[in-house]
């Protein structure tokens, strides 16, 4: 369940989408997944964040009870185990295009 949420959500939020949202420079092998293993942010305030900033991908989220069950056990996990959700879902298809929206939502969350 949880593996398909980052590509679920990179088929909701579409190329354009993403474009806008991720910003340059992407293209790397291996992302910086630091902001999203370390942010202090909870549920609400990364959601808040979503809702803000990208509202395609809140409205994926909203629909989908099981990818918000994911948000919540990742908002609620350790650095740690944070790095293990992540590792499980880097290989999926559209995983590459979901993370920067997530980087997004998990970097921007601590204005909300």
């Amino acid at each position: 369940m949880r593996n398909r949420w980052l590509t679920s959500l990179a088929v909701a939020v579409g190329g354009s989408a993403l474009a806008l949202t991720a910003g340059a420079g992407f293209a790397s092998a291996q992302p910086d997944i630091g902001p999203m293993v370390n942010t202090t942010c909870t549920f609400d305030q990364a959601m808040k964040a979503v809702h803000a900033e990208n509202p395609m991908a809140a409205s994926y989220l909203d629909a989908s009870p099981p990818n918000l069950q994911f948000l919540r056990q990742f908002m609620a996990s350790t650095p740690d185990q944070r790095v293990s959700m992540l590792n499980a879902v880097k290989n999926n298809p559209g995983a590459d295009e979901a993370l920067p929206v997530f980087t997004q939502m998990m970097t921007s969350c601590v204005k909300y």
